[in-house]
This record gives C-alpha cells, structure tokens and sequence, in this order.
C-alpha cells in the first residue's frame, strides 16, 4: 500500500526510428547534464536514468511496464504482426520502430496491422503511427474478439493470412495502474474481471487461431488479478490440447524483476463471498462465475501448463505500476481447427454457401470451423463472418454476435444502423496502375530508379484530381486489395507526395512531403541539395532565406537546379562530433532567388535540437541563448515571399476547402502542418 502512494516515476520512450541515438545523445551530453546539480527544495534532483532491463528507444510519454509486451514479441522485420487492442498506439510505435530495425531498407517485408474496436481512438492510433512515418502500418476498426480472418495472394494462389506475431493486449479492469488512474480506487470492484473474464478468453481465443503455427502471441493486462491473467491462460493452454505452450521469457529481458505467474487463487464475489473450486458455486451464480475462472483442478495437468513461466510485474519491483505478461507459442493447429475434414466448393450446392465455403477452403490444413451438427460443443468455435459460434459449454465463454454491441462499450462494434459490413464507410485505397499518365513528369523531374515500386503508390479518390499520393509496402498492398469489402480500414500508407496547384510550369505537378521522404530517398536520383550543419540552422530558423545565405558548396548546387521541389540532404562527418553522426532528409523548395524548408513545426524543432539550437522561449518570445528567434508567421504576415512561397499558400488552402479526404485519412490538411505561409 505504501509503494502504491508513492509519486510513480515518469518514464520516456525514445523511439527507436532514424534518429534514436542522436536524441538519447543529445538527451544525455545536454538536458540530462543540466539538471544533475539542480535542487529543489534543498533536495538535489536525480538526474533520468536508463531502466535496468534493456529497453529500444522521437519521444514519447510511455509507462515502464508498457514497453515490455512488444519486446518480448522478438520482431523480425519479414514479420507480419496483429496488435489486437492497439489504442492509443504507445505498443504499436513500438511494433512498428522494430520492423524498421534496419534503417536502410524503406519496404520491410513484414507490416502491423493495428486495430481498436473503438472508432474513435482508432483516429489517436492513427495520430501516434502517423509519426513514426511509416508504409508498413494499417489501422483497422473490429470487435478484436471477432476480427475478420484476411485473404492474401501466395505465389498466384489465394490463401489465409497467419500472423508471425501477435499482441493481445486485452481490455481490463485496470488495478496495476492505481498508482497514475485515481479513478481505479473509486471504481473497482471484484466483479470487474468477472465480467471482463469472457471478453479476454474470447479475444486471446480469436489470436491464436490467426496465429501461425511457429508464431508467438503475447497476452498481456494491466491488472494483476488472476482471474484476468492466469486463468485467462490456463483457459488457452488446456483448450488447446498441447498446440499452444507458455514460453519462458526471462532471458528475453535480463534485469527485469518479477514474480512467476500463481498456480492457485480463489474468487470473490461482490457481495464478499469466496469460492476457491467451481463444484462449490451454487447454480444460481452460474451466469456470472465460470469454471475457466478456477485453477484447473488435475495436479499434473497444472504443472505441465507451467503458469509459473508467466511474469506479474509488482509496483515495487522497479518503482513502476503493476502489470501481467504470458508468451504464447503455437506448436500446432488449434484443436477445434484440425479436428474436422475441410469442405471443398465442389461441395457446395448453392450460391448462398459459395462464401463460406470458400472461406473454409482456405484455412489451415484442416477446417476452420466444425460442422454444423453442433459436435462442437467440446471445443471453442471461431468466429467466421455470417456465422455465430455454437453456444452452450460452459466452459467456454460464448462468443457474442458480430453485430452485437457491448452494454459496456469496453469491446464490441459500431451500432448496425451506422455499418456497412463492418463499419463506417471510409474513403476508397485507389492502386495506381504502372501505366498512369501521373508518373512520366514524376518520374522525369525526380530521376526515379528503375526499381520504384509503382504500383504501391496510392491515392483516397476514384475520381477528380488526385491531390496526395501515398505508399505503402508491397505486402500490406496484397492485403488491401484482396480484403477490401471484408475489413473497415481507417488508415494507411504514408503520403510521398502532394499536388501544386499549377506546379507543372516547374516540371511536375507534385513536390515531396517530407512525411514520405525516407521512404522515397532510396528511389530519388536528382533535386538533391547536399547541406552541412549550418545550412540546416539557417533552413530551419529562417523563413525564407536567399540562397546566399547557404554555404558556398550548397549555393553552388542550389544555382544549377531549376524551381521546384527538392530534397536538403545532411551527411554526418565523422570527424566533427559535436555535429549530428546520422544522415538528416529535408524537403524544400527552390525559388528563384531563396529556398525554403517545407517542414511541420514539430519537426523543425525536433531537427534544431539536433543541431544544437536551443528552441525555447521564454515569456518574451525571446530565445534562451540570445541568438536568431525562429520565425513562425501566419499567412497573414507572410507578405513578401516569393512566388513559390505564394504557390504553396495557395495549395494549402485549397486542402483545407477540400479535406474530406485529408480528413478521412486520419491526418491534418497540408496547410495545417507547416510553418509559415501554407500554414
């Protein structure tokens, strides 16, 4: 009780993405540094330290604890990862910083597929990924517990998608988080897991039947009542008769302190009464008590789960909040999956049973689902679209209705009256075909190599112009078009380019956005601008700067380019190391007399820490060092800028006045993320 009055430490994710070593650097020789010798109070402030288990690391405000589900994952970046409750993204960033483990390759083979039943957060899923940047993330909205099984194209024939990785981060009742959620100490109560209990079964349930045979699931909560954690697991371990084993994952996280999962426990109503077997639950509480709630009862059949191998995570261990963590491998098809002999379509007689066939067709080795004589009720059903699982064992908590809505709101879809399928209407993922007339000035003005992949690009319209072009990775592009009407997917791809209202009079209709400019450098052969340091504080303080006011190496690069869009490219010299040590890509714009750096502000200043520049204000407005204040002017002080300056003004506000698909695709119009005049 006294650890969990205690202040809770604040902790930070650096995320592990481009830039992580430079920021735990500048982190580290600069703002650690100022703060080791301050006291407040008479009591000397401790400078922030690195956790003792070994953590990945731009930042985020993230719970210790938080961070480790994903670690133990073991991404590999030919990994295809689900994150089944993925809101508000904090675990996602991290599924996604470790698929681009390797810098220098833009399309990792794998991707996320991040979903969250709720719509609404699905959009804050949307925020927190949009950062990091990346092609292989796709935001999807379901109920996780009955999440569409997916289709993909593999070597010319259609098959089932199988996750590699899968993070089942389950909604709970929350009592690890007393220590930072006030409101847990007014709400819980004990029959907070009993009500949850089902809900967890059924989405951990619906995971490892999408896993693949090899792959590794992490189930975690924050709540470290075992009714929630290890009952949810032994539920798992004994339906699946051997094909699903607890990993030991200790060596994955040297330095972590915990204590082993719990092999015995009892349950407590909300009225105060116990019951520590289910034969001495009355019938009249069978409704809200199940046996998967109880320890299994079979001594051996206990140890040979292993429960111990799961991690509870105390608040005391490492001054942090409370948290539970089960790794499961699968070893083999789930039972209920391999039992029955799969129907062919030869079989079916009728059209109407053309698509559950065919989905049946394409499952694991044996069958999906079991037949429908209800011989099933020995094992848990999954959830095929158009079908309701067999109901009845009480064993196995009963999977709800597709289109049934939770009285909680904790898990379940959007209302019918509001669904198309499966849920709201989004704004169609158009494929660009290789031959269209978009690409020649595209191709020409940035000398594109030959290995562009084309056919990744694409846009939110079918028809009209097409105002941004996105990308994403080759396989999450199989994804997408062969689930179009099976998934309700709300966001993703990242956006490369952005159209100019009359930009071809500079040689192409659209200029680079720098959200996409890591994922397009590897492919752009010219409009290339070589910067050192000082450049870049020049670029990034200054609005609009003539071009004399680069270094004479970019000048003279700068003078041989015709207007247009360009890429401010910073290389590290290894032999200044008070200067950034990794490579810095900016998008810019070359006028007829200046430049210009067409950066959102937070990466501006993001980059001018980097660099060295103090970027706070004080009360003033003025800088803390003395130096150049940067420049934040509205469309209304931007008076005097050149014609290229104008040109973008005017592009953002036609994005504004025409949004909706901006606006559908989870991000801010352009002229709402960008300093200056297209602000």
């Amino acid at each position: 009780y006294k650890m969990m009055n205690y202040t809770r430490p604040s902790t930070i994710h650096i995320v592990a993405f481009f830039h992580a070593k430079e920021i735990l650097h500048t982190l580290k020789e600069k703002y650690f540094k100022e703060v080791q010798d301050l006291e407040v109070d008479g009591q000397k402030i401790e400078a922030p330290q690195p956790l003792s288990c070994s953590w990945s690391g731009n930042i985020s405000r993230q719970e210790a604890v938080s961070m480790i589900p994903p670690l133990l994952l073991k991404i590999e970046p030919q990994h295809k990862i689900l994150d089944m409750c993925a809101a508000p993204g904090s675990k996602t960033a991290q599924l996604i910083e470790m698929l681009h483990s390797d810098m220098d390759v833009p399309f990792p083979e794998g991707f996320v597929i991040a979903n969250d039943v709720d719509n609404k957060r699905c959009y804050l899923l949307v925020h927190q990924a949009k950062r990091l940047n990346s092609p292989c993330i796709m935001v999807v909205n379901h109920d996780a517990s009955s999440i569409p099984r997916l289709h993909f194209d593999q070597d010319g024939k259609k098959d089932v998608l199988f996750y590699d990785r899968i993070l089942c981060d389950v909604p709970c009742s929350g009592d690890g988080t007393m220590r930072k959620n006030i409101d847990v100490w007014k709400k819980w109560t004990t029959s907070n897991s009993l009500q949850l209990h089902g809900l967890q079964i059924r989405i951990a349930v619906r995971g490892v039947e999408q896993l693949a045979v090899g792959g590794r699931m992490v189930y975690s909560t924050c709540s470290l009542n075992p009714i929630e954690d290890e009952a949810v697991i032994a539920a798992l371990l004994e339906k699946s008769e051997g094909a699903l084993e607890l990993a030991d994952a200790s060596p994955d996280l040297p330095g972590l302190k915990y204590m082993p999962g719990i092999t015995s426990w009892k349950l407590m109503t909300k009225e105060g009464q116990w019951y520590s077997d289910w034969s001495k639950v009355p019938t009249s509480r069978h409704t809200q008590i199940r046996p998967t709630m109880f320890p299994p009862t079979d001594p051996e059949k206990l140890a040979n789960m292993k429960l111990e191998r799961c991690m509870r995570i105390l608040p005391h261990h490492q001054n942090t909040g409370g948290f539970f963590v089960a790794v499961l491998v699968k070893k083999a098809p789930m039972p209920w999956n391999r039992r029955y002999p799969k129907l062919r379509h030869k079989d079916v007689t009728s059209s109407s049973e053309a698509a559950p066939a065919e989905e049946l067709q394409m499952g694991e080795s044996p069958a999906d689902v079991p037949p429908a004589d209800g011989s099933s009720a020995d094992a848990p059903v999954e959830a095929v679209e158009g079908e309701t699982p067999a109901e009845g064992n009480p064993s196995v908590p009963d999977t709800p209705d597709l289109l049934e809505v939770k009285k909680d709101n904790v898990c379940g879809p959007p209302p019918p009256k509001k669904m198309k399928l499966f849920g709201f209407k989004e704004d169609p993922f158009v494929f660009l075909t290789e031959d269209d007339p978009i690409f020649p000035p595209i191709q020409a003005f940035y000398d594109l190599s030959p290995d562009f992949p084309k056919l990744n690009v694409l846009t939110r319209t079918h028809e009209g112009k097409k105002r941004q072009l996105y990308m994403v990775s080759k396989e999450l592009r199989n994804v997408l078009l062969n689930n179009s009407e099976r998934m309700k997917v709300i966001n993703t791809g990242v956006k490369v380019w952005s159209r100019n209202t009359d930009g071809e009079q500079f040689g192409c209709a659209f200029r680079l956005a720098q959200e996409g400019i890591y994922t397009l450098c590897p492919y752009i052969r010219a409009r290339i601008i070589n910067i050192c340091v000082e450049d870049v504080k020049v670029l990034l303080t200054q609005e609009n700067p003539f071009l004399r006011k680069l270094g004479d190496d970019a000048h003279n690069q700068a003078k041989k380019l015709g207007m247009g869009s360009i890429v401010l490219r910073y290389l590290p010299d290894p032999k200044d190391l008070d200067a950034p040590q990794c490579p810095i890509d900016l998008c810019g714009w070359r006028g007829k007399t200046s430049i210009r750096a067409f950066v959102p502000r937070n990466e501006r200043l993001h980059y001018l820490r980097m660099v060295g520049v103090e970027v706070f204000h004080d009360k003033q407005g003025k800088r803390n060092d003395g130096s150049t204040e940067i420049q934040e002017r509205s469309t209304e002080d931007a008076e005097g800028l050149s014609q290229e300056a104008d040109l973008l003004e005017e592009e953002g506000e036609e994005t504004e006045q025409n949004g909706s698909e901006s606006n559908a695709n989870g991000t801010e119009p352009v002229g709402s993320t960008c300093d200056g005049p297209a602000s």
